[in-house]
């Protein structure tokens, strides 16, 4: 039964892996948690004097480093001075220097938002007039790369390792003590700790290069480690491997001095161990409420607490779950886990199911805000694949209630001899084994009347029979070790013969599956920007850009006639948000009907008569049947427009109209 079980456990692993891997490719870099939500200059604004300093605001606090404002000017050179500072509450601002000359400027930033999370971007602007730069804002991205993948990989690994350790642990003390002594359970949550404290270790090296240069050589560079370390995140890291510490100490007496106790000295240390390992276990779960989007946002007081509480309930279900799918696989067969443990795990994952219920509910109305964010939002939508998965696996986990029900009622009901056939068995064995020594007992009698006779031949013999003795002795001993492989390799085998436990380690494999892939998901959910944060940001940009657009979007209707067959029409020029700077620009060309109709050619050129500025020549871009659109069309200065379009309907036929606007 087992040989046919295990390669559908290797198999489900490595789907299971390859799932995580596609979840973790798909993940990119990480999303920024705070934004820009105004700027000064303003992006692809065109001003007359060269500003003294560049400033930007966010939507939350950020943390700086010496670059992490720059000013470069259109040969790539850089033209700020002085650090970066805070002014006022989010917005922040660096010194340029005098006398700066006309063109286009590029402002780059890469920040760290206060839950933890990298941010960069970049925009330009242009003093005078526009002109061509070396700068490419293309790419600018935060936490990618090898680095960021690595990174991403450290917390996925960390957050299974606590799973795991917390978990184990916590299916022991609670719910099969017996297990404090077999193997497999030990060298799965030892397993736990040695990769949280692995992770951890290697976050706090990543840091620097993460949040920073993204560059792999500068991770063991010792100065970045120490800005790292004056972080927050740096102390939760420290704080992480110092409580790991502890967490050593505990597995040290769980599973040794605990585990060689009688039962009555164990219910004495159970009560000790249990208080030491939730306080070690909440202050693991601390150093990410402390560090990461609970520690920022709305009620953040609260917001922690429960966060807390939130990972010891997904540590006591998934990593309790994992404990038991080793225990029903690996378990020794004298040391079969059984039903009344798998019971106990039941409650105890009953009563993390609900405290994942409740904080969960918490968690999504303080991250999300909206009912429109679930789907507007990538960290709505990854939590609508977060609560479906976790639907499947109360699912999974009710069948697998079902399997205990009917395992423990088989072991009620069911006689000894039929509950254990093994031990019945062996009881006859030892029967047979006793019949020869009570007639060999029987003979002492008649064999003493011969024992003088034997006294002389025993004399020569001795040395013969000594011999012969320890030969008996090592046979015997083989004997007996052949005798309990076989009985071991029976009651295996009769253990697994049994449907119900068969059916309820399918489940429980099922089950661990699917955490699997809920973990990565998790893993996905803390490094992209809450709902109501994206939702505040796009709010605030929105309210910024109407704020700088004095006169809103613009539209102008030109009749056009170019004198030839089918040259008539009404041409309309559509300018958003008809401001100082860039613009989007969209032409639609209509014959007098008002049917849309297409034309060889469009031009729009654009002239400020009153300070002699233009033509500004603009050639949209043919969209669809009579839609033309150009994007970031330059608006220099704010004044009284001339807009002149040029349409031709064929080969020979053109004409130009033009009306006057307000722009800026």
């Amino acid at each position: 039964m087992t040989q046919t079980i295990a390669p559908r456990v290797r198999t489900l692993v490595l789907l299971l892996l390859a799932a995580t891997g596609l979840l973790f490719a798909g993940a990119g870099p990480v999303s920024a948690h705070a934004a820009v939500t105004g700027s000064a200059p303003q992006q692809g604004a065109v001003v007359d004097k060269a500003p003294t300093q560049v400033s930007l605001t966010f939507s939350e606090k950020v943390a700086l480093s010496d670059d992490s404002l720059r000013v470069l000017d259109p040969k790539g050179k850089r033209v700020d001075r002085g650090d970066p500072a805070n002014l006022t509450g989010t917005t922040y601002a660096v010194k340029l220097h005098g006398g700066l000359p006309d063109g286009t400027y590029t402002v780059t930033y890469q920040v760290v938002s206060e839950d933890s999370h990298p941010v960069a971007g970049a925009y330009t602007f242009s003093i005078g007039a526009p002109s061509q730069t070396t700068v490419s804002v293309s790419g600018q991205t935060a936490g990618g790369g090898v680095v960021g993948t690595l990174y991403g990989f450290g917390r996925y690994v960390s957050y299974a390792g606590f799973i795991v350790m917390v978990g184990g642990a916590a299916f022991v003390l609670a719910c099969w003590q017996r297990g404090a002594g077999v193997r497999a359970l030990q060298r799965l949550t030892v397993s736990g700790w040695v990769a949280l404290t692995a992770a951890t270790l290697g976050l706090l090296l990543l840091r620097g290069s993460y949040t920073g240069s993204g560059k792999v050589g500068d991770v063991f560079d010792l100065d970045l480690l120490g800005q790292v370390l004056q972080t927050k995140t740096g102390a939760a890291l420290v704080s992480r491997l110092l409580l790991l510490a502890a967490a050593a100490l505990f597995i040290a007496v769980l599973f040794g001095a605990y585990e060689k106790r009688e039962d009555e000295e164990k219910r004495d240390l159970t009560f000790g161990l249990a208080v030491g390992g939730v306080v070690v276990s909440a202050g693991l779960a601390a150093s990410w409420a402390m560090s990461e989007h609970a520690s920022t946002g709305l009620q953040a007081g609260i917001a922690m607490p429960v966060d807390i509480i939130h990972l010891l309930a997904v540590a006591g279900w998934l990593g309790g779950l994992a404990a038991l799918l080793v225990a029903l696989y690996r378990a020794p067969a004298d040391t079969p886990v059984d039903a009344s443990a798998v019971r106990r795990f039941s409650r105890l994952a009953f009563g993390s199911v609900l405290a994942l219920v409740a904080t969960g509910i918490y968690q999504s109305w303080r991250q999300l805000g909206s009912w429109t964010a679930f789907t507007d939002t990538r960290y709505g939508q990854l939590l609508l694949v977060k609560i479906g998965l976790v639907a499947v696996l109360v699912g999974i986990a009710w069948v697998s209630r079902r399997w205990t029900g009917r395992l423990a009622e088989a072991v009620v009901v069911k006689p000894r001899e039929e509950s254990d056939p093994v031990a019945a068995a062996d009881t006859d064995a030892d029967a047979d084994e006793k019949e020869p020594a009570r007639a060999g007992a029987s003979g002492s009698g008649s064999g003493s009347a011969s024992a003088g006779k034997g006294a002389a031949a025993s004399g020569k013999k001795g040395a013969a029979g000594a011999d012969k003795a320890d030969g008996e002795s090592e046979r015997a001993a083989q004997l007996a070790r052949q005798q309990a492989a076989i009985d071991t390799a029976r009651r295996k085998e009769r253990r697994d013969a049994d449907p119900n436990r068969f059916g309820l380690r399918r489940s429980v494999l099922a089950e661990a599956g699917v955490a699997v892939v809920l973990l990565a998901v998790t893993t996905m959910l803390t490094s992209t920007e809450p709902g109501r944060t994206e939702e505040e940001a796009k709010a605030a940009t929105s309210a910024s850009a109407a704020d700088a657009s004095s006169a809103g979007a613009l539209t102008l209707d030109m009749s056009f006639d170019t004198g030839g067959e089918d040259g008539k029409g009404v041409v309309r020029v559509d300018l958003d948000p008809a401001r100082v700077g860039g613009n989007e620009m969209h032409v639609y060309v209509q014959r007098p009907n008002g049917r849309a109709f297409d034309i060889p050619e469009v031009k729009v050129a654009f002239t400020l008569e009153s300070q002699d500025i233009g033509p500004l020549p603009v050639v949209p871009d043919h969209i669809t049947t009579g839609h033309w659109s150009a994007s970031g069309v330059q608006i220099p200065m704010a004044g009284e427009w001339k807009v002149s379009v040029t349409v031709r309907t064929s080969d020979i036929d053109q004409t130009t109209v033009s009306k006057n606007a307000q722009i800026g």
